[in-house]
């Protein structure tokens, strides 16, 4: 797949993305196009599937990446089932040139409800494995609701405004969210800490939405969130962290993740996405979000991990990992 056109410097990123004809708006329509493909597994055996990785955007395979795919490829083994929660953990890093074998092993199969055991090898090594269980979800008395965010999501930038504006040390790794956007339209009020955004204790929110209207069923849309919901929460640890930490300094790995979803997503739709930490004890941080869509429905709690290390090389460019695995 060809690299999609370049954004001149003079680009804004605080108006409107979609129908806009952009050069950001046609490279994330297609960095979504490109994450179809990766995120279809193609049966290779039974409840085998072979996949390939996204166009590399941190130095690694991203793990939201992996944690659509481990969905994917279990939904692919469920049938009309729509998946309620992933928990994946990650084991090695992979190589992002060389595509990944998946393993779904049938671990129970109910009158309503299904799990399935996931593994994603790289030439026979283990990169993620994880836990994916569907139910039918029977229609309930709704009572996860939550007060629409008070914030409209196009009053706020897009996150390629912070990159940017990102200082001199970050511009150049930051042209990567420019050059080369992930496959969703992300705003946010505040720079993150890759970008050269401030620590600072409390809650943090930013919006998010595909970049285009998705006419699929409710298992591709759950699939498509679980590969968003990976977004920021890494940047969300280091910026609450109690002591004086950044990506010149220091590394954050993913250790695990998970995700519930609580209703059927429609994920063309904008949804807040609000990250806290609530932990930090010696290198690990354990960091919670809470999707909400427009409508103030508590859609999905996520739940994630994090390892904060000091690099050993301190000018090696260690930024840009965000959502990546170890």
């Amino acid at each position: 797949m060809s690299s999609p056109p370049e954004a001149t410097a003079q680009s804004d990123f605080s108006g409107p993305l979609r129908g806009s004809d952009s050069p950001l708006e046609r490279g994330t329509l297609g960095a979504l196009d490109e994450l179809h493909g990766v995120l279809t597994p193609q049966p290779v055996g039974a409840d085998r599937f072979r996949v390939g990785n996204e166009a590399v955007r941190f130095g690694r395979i991203f793990g939201g990446q992996l944690v659509a795919q481990a969905m994917a490829a279990a939904a692919a083994t469920a049938a009309e089932l729509i998946p309620h929660s992933v928990h994946a953990s990650f084991l090695r890093l992979g190589d992002f040139t060389a595509p990944l074998d998946i393993i779904v092993e049938r671990t129970r199969d109910g009158r309503s409800m299904s799990v399935r055991h996931v593994v994603i090898e790289q030439d026979g090594k283990a990169l993620v494995t994880a836990t994916v269980s569907f139910d039918a979800n029977a229609e309930s008395t709704d009572v996860g609701t939550a007060a629409a965010p008070a914030t409209a999501p196009e009053s706020l930038p897009l996150l390629q405004h912070w990159a940017q504006h990102a200082p001199a040390g970050l511009a150049g790794p930051g042209r990567t969210w420019i050059d080369r956007p992930p496959p969703l339209e992300m705003r946010i009020g505040e720079a993150p800490i890759f970008l050269g955004g401030a620590q600072a204790p409390g809650q943090r929110t930013h919006w998010m939405r595909l970049p285009r209207t998705v006419d699929a069923g409710p298992q591709a849309h759950a699939v498509l969130l679980a590969y968003a919901s990976d977004y920021l929460l890494v940047d969300m640890a280091l910026r609450s962290h109690p002591q004086r930490v950044g990506y010149a300094t220091h590394r954050g790995l993913t250790l695990d993740h998970t995700i519930w979803l609580h209703r059927p997503v429609q994920f063309d739709q904008w949804h807040s996405y609000s990250q806290q930490t609530i932990a930090v004890v010696g290198h690990r941080a354990l960091v919670h979000g809470a999707i909400v869509d427009v409508a103030g429905r508590h859609v999905a709690s996520t739940a994630q991990e994090v390892l904060i290390r000091p690099t050993t090389n301190p000018t090696a460019p260690s930024g840009f990992k965000e959502g990546s695995q170890q």
